[in-house]
């Protein structure tokens, strides 16, 4: 197994002495009041690699503290327009990077105080329908990628393949055509080799070439420079739920030329997206219903990862608060979140921002003054899934869905409060008469956006924290850059190091085991709560993916970076529930991927040498169609568990080969609760036939809920199906402990439990009534909650709802 890198989550002690410094930083200020900055060791080959400065023969001219003093100077010089202290901003910017509170995007760490002094990672160029314009945008593309930004275009206005081409008499190649032009100068330029050109094709959905242009990467020699988005209108979205068509759209000259079925195109879009990972998403119509000045343009495409939606000729500059370091921990080793320091961040990054938008010099006069003109700014965050490992929430949980809000509410609110005080002592940004701001009920803001959620890849490995509000990919990974193939970075979550020590089960055996399958699930030595706690991307259903993008989403001005991971199992059904949750729940836009639809994937488990060998050199064997034959004889545990409709009794039986069947009894009740839990129970039996692990079907059943709760020992059941789940849990863990007493290392599979005791076991509970917080569930109507309240449950809510009439 490769070398693991435990990082510390406060600062590892690494010797600067590695970056083999010719000429170190002359700073300005007296350094008295500066942090001294410590990065790990992954972190220091980030740094050399693709921040600090280079001689032109390629030797490195700084330390990271020379850097950070570089960026801070250069970015607090734009205090002195408006009459500040610029060393005191120097040494507040300065600490605040230093002690990884904030970091800005990659542009602003690479070129502030150097020569170039392009600070801006992302820019929408137009693509009008002309060859004057499409071959000037593809220039303007190489200047923006050699200065380290990466550019979205929508191609949605270049006149379908095969239509007149008026000037020549001749035919349209089409968008696809152009975009392989545009694909061919970034691989040119390359930026540099220290920052990969990317680019976003935005096509709408109503082209008349989309069918072309939704297959294009099922070939992936083709557009590897690029990310593919539909352009989703309202009009497509519906037709798909009504099953109907919808209109087609000649950009010429804006006459409809037939239509589609929503379905298929949509069906399309699904397969596609299940095969390769795009085409994926955004909601243009939604987009645009937050766009703060519509009266300058209507927005078209997006950045390269699609959570900055940007007008023509605009560019906006990222940063992103380090919420992982924003605790304090108390006496007894409990985390709780510093809302002080966190606001008192949120308020230095909006001013460092709007002061970047002073010093950048941009690649072109159009965006120079379009960015000027709307100031629009990105503020996020990342290391959101460390703060739930400190927070002790698990990710896939409603309390990390209203926690996610919470944050995501107050830093907003904060932003924005920054934002108003900076235009009470700079003024509003330029284009704010006619923006939606300008209303007599709303104090004017320096900048048209306050917030956006970006993926912080790079950035996040100079912080040391998980990227931006992603759950971890895996518990230990591999990081491997595309750029070059030799470069590997192994890295192990740093609260789960820790914990797994306080804890006392780390040992090398455990991470051998979590390294080779990145995630805690299932193994022994690890505690069920530890587990429930640390899970990863594919632990995580996809649902909640989506609803915690949404969450998000809710308080973020512009996008929100994030992708759905689907195991490489996943249906194609899979894949269009995701997209249309997440136009249901608000998301202004969605990306899946599935794992190893792609021949190469930035994030990859640490693999074992006998792992890769065999995976190379065996012929996996046939998988059985079908589930395996019941035998004449099994042995059995019957548990009863309360449910809100009734008691429960659920049979699990095993033969020689693991739980075979499943039997539920709806004590003394008939109906519809019988029936349901007799055919989710001829289901499972089905499932546990044909090799479905008990765990899989655990997390697929647990967490539903009906409108009746109730509570056994201190425990809540949601419904029958979340009773079968738990007691199906219960079974797993009676039989790990059974293990544990054995000395096995690890479970391959569910054995009989109890062999010489085939009897049934009826499991009671003590206080059978017991019902806590006064809860009852989901109310009918409104959806919110249910209470007990007079011996009747009624709507928490007062929506009227009461079972008593």
């Amino acid at each position: 197994m490769a070398e693991l890198h435990l990082q510390s989550d406060l600062f590892s002690q690494t010797d600067s002495s590695k970056d083999q410094v010719v000429e170190g930083g002359n700073p300005s200020i007296d350094l008295g009041g500066l942090i001294e900055p410590e990065f790990s060791e992954n972190a220091h080959t980030v740094l050399r690699k693709r921040y600090l400065k280079r001689s032109e023969s390629g030797e490195i001219l700084e330390k990271p503290a020379d850097m950070l003093i570089r960026v801070a100077e250069a970015v607090a010089s734009a205090e002195e327009k408006f009459g500040n202290d610029v060393q005191q901003m120097t040494v507040i910017f300065h600490n605040m990077i230093a002690k990884k509170e904030f970091l800005p995007n990659s542009p602003t760490l690479m070129n502030a105080g150097r020569e170039l002094g392009q600070l801006s990672a992302c820019f929408v160029l137009p693509v009008e329908d002309s060859m004057e314009s499409i071959f000037s945008a593809v220039k303007n593309t190489a200047l923006i990628h050699k200065s380290g930004g990466g550019t979205g275009f929508s191609f949605s206005k270049i006149r379908p393949a095969n239509d007149t081409v008026l000037s020549t008499k001749g035919v349209s190649s089409g968008p696809i055509s152009f975009m392989n032009v545009f694909d061919q100068a970034t691989e040119t330029v390359k930026q540099g080799g220290v920052r990969r050109g990317a680019n976003m094709a935005v096509l709408r959905v109503d082209h008349p070439d989309i069918d072309e242009f939704i297959n294009v990467k099922r070939n992936m020699d083709k557009l590897n420079n690029f990310n593919l988005s539909v352009a989703a209108t309202d009009e497509f979205m519906d037709a798909v739920e009504r099953g109907s068509k919808y209109n087609i759209v000649n950009p010429r000259n804006g006459m409809v030329v037939g239509s589609k079925d929503a379905n298929e195109i949509f069906d399309a879009i699904v397969d596609s997206a299940w095969n390769s990972g795009e085409p994926g998403l955004i909601f243009i119509d939604r987009i645009n219903d937050a766009n703060p000045t519509p009266h300058i343009a209507d927005i078209e495409a997006t950045n390269p990862c699609g959570e900055q939606p940007l007008l023509p000729y605009e560019a906006c500059n990222l940063g992103s608060i380090n919420v992982s370091v924003m605790t304090d921990r108390s006496e007894t080793g409990k985390y709780l979140l510093n809302w002080t320091r966190l606001e008192k961040t949120v308020s230095n990054a909006v001013r460092f921002l709007d002061d970047v938008i002073e010093i950048n010099r941009y690649p072109l006069p159009e965006i120079a003054e379009m960015a000027a003109g709307n100031r629009k700014i990105g503020l996020g965050i990342m290391g959101f899934a460390d703060l739930l490992f400190k927070l002790g929430i698990p990710y896939d949980s409603e309390e990390a869905l209203l926690f996610a809000e919470e944050l995501m509410s107050f830093v907003a609110e904060k932003g924005r409060k920054a934002s108003i005080d900076l235009a009470k002592e700079r003024g509003p940004f330029p284009n704010f008469k006619g923006s939606v701001y300008d209303s007599k009920h709303m104090p004017p803001v320096r900048n048209a956006t306050v917030t956006t959620i970006a993926p912080t890849g790079s950035i996040s490995i100079l912080a040391g924290c998980s990227g931006g509000i992603e759950p971890v990919f895996a518990l230990a990974f591999t990081r491997r850059n595309l750029l070059d193939e030799d470069d590997e970075l192994h890295e192990v979550v740093p609260e789960f190091g820790r914990i797994a020590r306080e804890l006392d089960f780390f040992s090398e055996e455990v991470f051998a085991h979590v390294a080779e399958s990145g995630t805690c699930q299932g193994i022994l030595e690890i505690p069920r709560d530890i587990q429930r706690l640390f899970v990863t991307s594919h632990d995580i259903s996809p649902a909640y993916h989506v609803r915690m993008q949404a969450a998000f989403q809710k308080y973020t001005d512009n996008a929100v970076s994030k992708t759905v991971n689907l195991p490489e199992n996943a249906s194609r059904k899979s894949v269009a529930e995701v997209f249309k949750l997440s136009r249901r729940l608000g998301c202004k836009g969605i990306t899946v991927y599935r794992d190893k639809s792609r021949d190469k994937q930035v994030l990859n488990l640490v693999k074992s040498k006998k792992e890769a060998d065999k995976a190379n050199d065996v012929e996996l064997p046939s998988v059985p169609i079908g589930p395996r034959d019941r035998g004449d004889v099994t042995s059995g545990i019957t548990r009863r568990i309360r449910t809100g409709c009734g008691k429960l009794y659920v049979t699990i039986n095993m033969d020689e080969e693991g739980p075979v069947e499943l039997f539920s009894q709806m004590g003394k009740a008939g109906g519809c609760a019988a029936s349901q839990s007799e055919a989710i129970s001829r289901l499972i039996s089905l499932a546990l036939r044909s090799g479905i692990r008990p765990e899989a079907i655990v997390k697929e059943l647990k967490g539903i809920s009906c409108h009746r709760i109730v509570w056994q020992g201190g425990n809540r059941i949601l419904s029958c199906a979340d009773a079968i789940g738990q007691t199906i849990e219960w079974y797993i863990d009676e039989k790990m402990h059974v293990l544990a007493m054995n000395n096995m290392d690890i479970i391959q599979s569910i054995e009989p439990v109890l062999e010489e005791e085939d009897v049934n076991v009826s499991i009671t509970e003590s206080n059978d009534e017991e019902v806590a917080e006064n809860l009852a569930g989901a109310c009918p109507m409104c959806g919110g909650p249910l209470k007990y309240e007079s011996g009747c449950v009624s709507c928490a809510l007062n929506c009227g709802y009461s079972e008593c009439g």
